[in-house]
């Protein structure tokens, strides 16, 4: 339901505007109007005019945002821990925070700076981590007390191997050892012992070959290549120790600091939103005041809390909404516990505008039971229903997954029910094993009946629309429109009627009055809607043609049910046949819970809500305290 709204005019002596403003934003009820075109008719500008901030105001602004944005940057520099929640009250000791929050900010700055420079360095230590794990085997293997030369090596591909051990011997006449192991990455690295005078030929030889000599950080490069690992080993564990160090300064000072820092930043955001808010609110030499909206039914109790809170220095005063404010109210939707959850498929669409109509109410009634019209059968039904109880109590604190499991809790319910009246439980399952019966008629044998029944759904659903839509456009004083809308509904019952006679009968007593109205009718669409109106009129039949649809869709899952159980009966198994029939039956259960949804969707979006629901809604935005 849209929530009836009330136009408001609050206003007070001027000392009263920021504690008016702090109420109105914890009562979260009044939204504020920052035009007021009344002002301007009534001549009252010169005596009212827009709140202009004077220099104390401008430097208050001003050095809540400095000091806001100083203490985002240091909350920015300390790591998220669980800390309790701070109930500082900062307006009596904001003085002390500038010299606070500037020594508190260098600290922290100085302790990052420092840690991401050293989480740098073990970035650049990571990249050598992989090589050291794959050579230092191969470096216990090695005396190193022989005064052998090292080189390492990584080999882009491991058929270079081969290629490298006949470089060595040759140019070491057989005197060197070449071991090669895989890195973590996969990257293959060598090692080559040889005696000092071969190594710088072997280097030559290496880069001749296109073979990168393995590269160290420079402060390593005049260690012998066995002493590189162990130091460069030591050096991470070091750097690792003092990143721990930072972090861990970091976490205390959150710990002791963090609660009474994110109460300031609340409370400044607080007082930065009153500050913004006050743009939209009129002054005189004396007083304050302020238009907007309010819900209807808080409006007397906002009304009593300004009087209470500030003795009568504050007053609340409804105003008569105008024909030319009904664009300018704000739109709020509320709906009972029921209805809530189909919220989820409402928000989908543009927000209806204020004299229109929500179309949550509609999606809750027709949704659930074109669903049911369309799947309905009792196996399916009931595995859906558990399904939406287990996600239902899985995810309570998810709204949108607990919302949607609800819609098909609710669908599946539907489902059931007409299962029982067309005797399916997974196709003809039940049929085969219980004898079970269809109490209305068996959707498979019976389509001729079937797209009567939805046609005539169709005609109930079109003509619901037609007839709200008459009655919108009368409240809006659309006469025209509402002649259409009531001609058409007129015509189409009319022409259903002589349907039916083509199939039964009627007796002419019954067709000449129908076909009499049908000829007066069509003129007067022309006159109510133009020349474009016989086209219009055609659509509408169009859109009642649409709800065979239901019969289509649940007449594929009604014959791929069948085959899924007939394919099982094929297989000769117990085991396999009950494999390939769920495996179909779970493959059609998918398709039936995306199709009706979308096609349900469908026939209220385009067939259903086109007929009289009016788009262009302005959200309702009350000021607020935000989230916490």
């Amino acid at each position: 339901m849209i929530v009836r709204m009330s136009k408001v005019e609050i206003v007070g002596t001027k000392g009263r505007l920021m504690e008016t403003l702090t109420l109105l934003r914890e009562r979260g009820v009044f939204q504020i109007e920052p035009e007021i075109e009344e002002l301007a008719e009534g001549g009252y500008w010169g005596r009212v005019r827009a709140l202009a901030p004077d220099e104390k105001a401008l430097s208050e602004r001003l050095f809540f945002q400095d000091l806001r944005d100083r203490i985002e940057e240091l909350l920015s520099y300390l790591p998220k821990v669980d800390v309790r929640r701070g109930y500082l009250e900062p307006l009596s000791v904001i003085d002390i925070f500038p010299p606070l929050v500037e020594k508190h900010l260098a600290a922290c700055r100085e302790r990052h700076l420092a840690k991401e420079s050293r989480l740098k360095e073990l970035a650049e230590f990571g990249g050598y981590s992989d090589l050291l794990g794959a050579l230092e085997p191969l470096l216990e293997g090695v005396d190193r007390e022989t005064g052998l030369e090292l080189v390492g090596v990584t080999i882009r591909a491991p058929e270079l191997v081969g290629r490298l051990r006949e470089l060595a011997e040759q140019i070491t006449e057989g005197r060197f050892q070449m071991e090669t192991a895989r890195s973590e990455n996969g990257t293959v690295v060598g090692l080559i012992a040889t005696e000092k005078g071969f190594a710088d030929t072997i280097r030559s030889a290496l880069q001749a070959e296109q073979v990168p000599e393995m590269t160290f950080p420079a402060g390593f490069a005049e260690l012998p290549f066995a002493q590189k690992a162990a130091a460069l080993r030591a050096q991470f564990a070091e750097v690792a120790e003092q990143v721990a160090v930072l972090e861990g300064e970091l976490e205390g000072f959150a710990r002791r600091w963090l609660p009474m820092y994110r109460r300031v930043r609340e409370w400044l955001e607080e007082r930065l939103a009153l500050l913004q808010v006050t743009a939209s609110v009129f002054e005189t030499e004396m007083c304050f005041f302020c238009h907007g909206w309010v819900p209807s039914a808080e409006a007397a109790a906002l009304r009593q809390v300004l009087a209470e809170r500030f003795g009568g220095e504050v007053h609340l005063a409804v105003k008569k909404i105008l024909e030319r404010d009904l664009e300018r109210v704000p739109v709020a939707l509320k709906n009972p516990a029921y209805f809530r959850p189909f919220e989820l498929f409402a928000r989908l669409l543009p927000l209806p505008s204020y004299t229109s109509y929500d179309p949550t109410p509609f999606l809750g009634i027709f949704f659930p039971l074109f669903f049911g019209m369309i799947l309905g059968d009792i196996g399916y039904g009931v595995l859906l229903l558990l399904a939406a109880l287990i996600l239902i109590r899985l995810c309570r604190a998810r709204t949108l997954v607990s919302d949607g499991a609800k819609i098909l809790g609710v669908s599946a319910l539907y489902c059931i029910l007409f299962g029982i009246l067309f005797g399916e439980c997974f196709g003809d399952l039940g049929h085969r094993l219980f004898g079970l019966q269809p109490l209305c008629f068996e959707r498979s044998a019976a389509i001729v009946p079937m797209i009567y029944f939805t046609l005539s759904v169709g005609v109930m659903h079109v003509c619901l629309g037609l007839l709200i839509g008459a009655f919108s456009a009368l409240k809006r004083r659309l006469r025209g429109e509402a002649m259409f809308r009531l001609l058409s509904l007129v015509i189409v019952l009319c022409a259903v009627v002589l349907l039916v006679g083509v199939i039964a009968p009627l007796p002419w007593q019954v067709n000449r009055p129908l076909l009499a109205t049908v000829l007066v009718a069509a003129p007067l669409l022309v006159l109510a809607k133009g020349l474009l109106a016989p086209l219009e009129l055609l659509k509408i039949f169009g859109n009642i043609i649409s709800y065979v649809r239901i019969m289509a869709i649940g007449l594929t899952s009604v014959l791929l049910a069948q085959v899924a159980n007939r394919l099982g009966g094929m297989t000769g198994d117990i085991v396999a046949g009950i494999l390939v029939a769920g495996l179909l039956h779970a493959f059609n259960l998918l398709l039936g819970v995306f199709a009706p949804t979308v096609h349900s969707l469908r026939l209220h979006y385009v067939e259903f809500f086109g007929k009289f629901l009016e788009f262009g809604g302005r959200r309702f935005e009350p000021l607020e305290k935000g989230p916490k």
